[in-house]
């Protein structure tokens, strides 16, 4: 799937939602745009050409060779001198052999050898040799790299293994180590003709548009991202709805025939080419047949391709027979746009009725592990975008919100893992202390985004919590109050609003300590709490421990459950502290405190501060600038 094509919308749109910035920055990351310039290089005494894409510009005339991946080797080999050729080919096979990952992974041996071709320089006319290593690999960039050994650390290990010339055109007289290593930062261009003197960001421009002119480059976008491997090889998996036909690949014309393109309107099998047609829509969905033997073939083929009765059919154009694809989409395929479907579930003419669409969508808020972040979030906002072209779906982004959550880490500090022995069983937890202290030390084991180690003294201590919360009730029930001592009052109304706040933001660790410290407050204090303010607790306490706050709220005569209860609200008034502590300051340092009534005067505050002693002691015979002041917080006199 061409995924490629939406690389820029995926990055752009990223400003229309509410994604954390470190999910924005792993995406941005992942699809790699790189602004630069294509150039071309002539082969000698060959008409073809060979493109590079560079970032850097400015170091062109620094180029002293060309190194080509393998695969682009290979289609050079017809060209090679005959003592190369046999060389190369040996090194193509056995790089062939290595994954993408292990030609990256063992990049410090800089491998290569010389094709025995030669590239023109565009600009200086110089002979360049042309070498394959690697290191380079076909699917990014163009396959081909201009080598700047002077201003490129890899190039620069290359060159100095194979011996090959490096040649500096940027100087930097503070920074640059050259010629012990590359100096790879950007400086002033020397050697570089007519840009000499010029600073690298300049020239990088200067450079483009004097190889626009010359037609021999242009300004170009790269992307490390790669087009999608959308077909599987084995059975589970949505079947891929196409059909091959010999008989519609016959009946095109010539003309036809050499304008198709593999892969879109032809596909080859046992070497024989076949047209595409797609399976029709009344046809649809292609169901997966029943299979006693689901494992892979020896062939490599999917195990459909065994079941002849499903793999043999008439093609939906001219009736000849025919065969399906067996291969199989992969599991992101499904996960990419399930969603969808709980908005309209029992629709049986489309996936999703359209008012019901624009009324949903996006999605609100999705929280998901930071592994998904390059995968499921990045193919779901790709599938998503072509559903939207499609006129299919309402807006051009699936999600109006992404967060993610840590990992639970075991005893010892290493991810849990059986062969590690460190995994905590929740069913034991549950056993032993019961399903809300396994769920508020949970919420309350650290930030909910961070990798936190399981601590089981972390567990007691929750479960002493629950148990002073059951004291707490039954203390209310006997007290029998019809209203509170206006302090804890006070208190409870700052709790509902913390957290609230806290548990939006996703701070339930935060949270879940304000009730820790509202429930220690009333098993020390002296207090009276109305049992109508006591449910308001029991309220806030629901979402993070709904059995126990179930249970106190049926014990208080409630007939409803509680978990069908609104959220409390609180009473701003109540939440303002009566008194306050203002530090009083003399030019930033501090000389003393006030504790006076919240909202005091700053003319009164002023006159209180100016009389402590500490102060006086400081402002004598010394003349007042300005006054700054907080009010409830801060007053600092600064002098002259």
């Amino acid at each position: 799937l061409k995924i490629t094509a939406y690389a820029d919308r995926l990055i752009d749109d990223l400003e229309t939602v509410n994604y954390r910035e470190d999910i924005k920055a792993q995406q941005i990351n992942w699809i790699g745009r790189s602004a630069g310039a294509q150039i071309k290089f002539k082969i000698l005494n060959h008409k073809s050409e060979i493109t590079v894409f560079t970032t850097r510009p400015d170091t062109l005339y620094g180029v002293t060779f060309l190194v080509i991946s393998p695969e682009t080797a290979k289609g050079l080999l017809d060209r090679m001198p005959d003592g190369e050729k046999a060389v190369v080919e040996d090194y193509i096979a056995n790089s062939l052999k290595k994954s993408e990952l292990q030609r990256q992974e063992e990049v410090k041996e800089k491998t290569g050898v010389f094709t025995g071709l030669y590239a023109e320089h565009p600009l200086t006319r110089e002979k360049l040799p042309i070498w394959v290593a690697d290191f380079v690999l076909s699917g990014y960039g163009t396959g081909a790299v201009m080598a700047v050994p002077a201003h490129d650390q890899r190039d620069f290990e290359f060159a100095k293994k194979h011996d090959l010339p490096l040649k500096e055109v940027i100087k930097n007289e503070k920074e640059s180590k050259f010629p012990k290593e590359a100096f790879e930062r950007e400086g002033t261009l020397i050697n570089s003709a007519q840009f000499d003197g010029l600073q690298s960001k300049e020239a990088i421009d200067k450079i483009t548009q004097f190889l626009e002119q010359k037609k021999i480059g242009e300004k170009a976008l790269d992307y490390k991202l790669r087009d999608w491997v959308f077909s599987r090889q084995h059975y589970w998996g949505e079947p891929i709805p196409i059909i091959f036909c010999r008989h519609c690949w016959e009946l095109k014309s010539e003309k036809e025939k050499v304008g198709a393109r593999e892969g879109y309107d032809f596909s080859k099998i046992d070497g024989k080419e076949y047209a595409i047609v797609t399976v029709p829509g009344e046809d649809l969905p292609v169901e997966l047949p029943y299979v006693e033997n689901y494992k892979p073939t020896e062939t490599g083929e999917s195990p459909l391709a065994e079941i002849k009765e499903w793999v043999e059919v008439h093609c939906p154009i001219c009736n000849s027979q025919a065969r399906r694809e067996t291969d199989t989409m992969p599991n992101w395929a499904g996960s990419s746009w399930y969603f969808l479907r709980y908005i309209d579930p029992h629709n049986r003419k489309q996936f999703a009725e359209s008012r019901k669409l624009k009324y949903w969508m996006p999605v609100d808020w999705y929280n998901g592990g930071m592994e998904h972040t390059t995968l499921h979030l990045l193919y779901s906002r790709f599938w998503y975008k072509v559903m939207s072209d499609l006129g299919l779906v309402p807006t051009k982004e699936p999600y109006a919100r992404r967060t993610s959550h840590g990992v639970v880490l075991g005893p010892d500090g290493q991810k849990m893992s059986k062969s590690r022995g460190n995994v905590v069983n929740p069913d034991e937890i549950v056993a032993e202390f019961g399903a809300d202290t396994f769920r508020v030390y949970e919420a309350f084991m650290g930030p909910f985004d961070q990798m936190i180690i399981w601590d089981p003294k972390g567990v007691l201590g929750v479960r002493r919590f629950l148990d002073k919360v059951w004291k707490s009730h039954e203390k209310v029930r006997s007290q029998e109050s019809r209203a509170s001592s206006k302090e804890l009052e006070r208190k409870l109304h700052q709790l509902i609003k913390k957290v609230e706040e806290d548990t939006m933001a996703l701070k339930f660790n935060t949270a879940v300590a304000e009730m820790m410290k509202f429930v220690n407050e009333l098993a020390t204090g002296d207090w009276k709490l109305a049992t109508g303010d006591w449910k308001l607790f029991l309220r806030v306490l629901a979402p993070y421990a709904p059995y126990l706050s179930e249970e106190l709220w049926h014990g208080l005569g409630e007939k409803d459950s509680i978990h069908r209860q609104s959220w409390p609200k609180y009473d701003p008034k109540l939440i303002v502290e009566e008194k306050v502590t203002v530090v009083v300051q003399v030019d930033g340092k501090m000389r003393g405190k006030l504790e006076l009534p919240a909202g005091t005067s700053e003319a009164a505050v002023t006159e209180l501060a100016a009389n402590l002693e500490s102060v006086k002691t400081h402002l004598h015979g010394r003349k007042v600038a300005k006054t700054v002041f907080i009010p409830d917080n801060l007053i600092n006199f600064v002098i002259f």
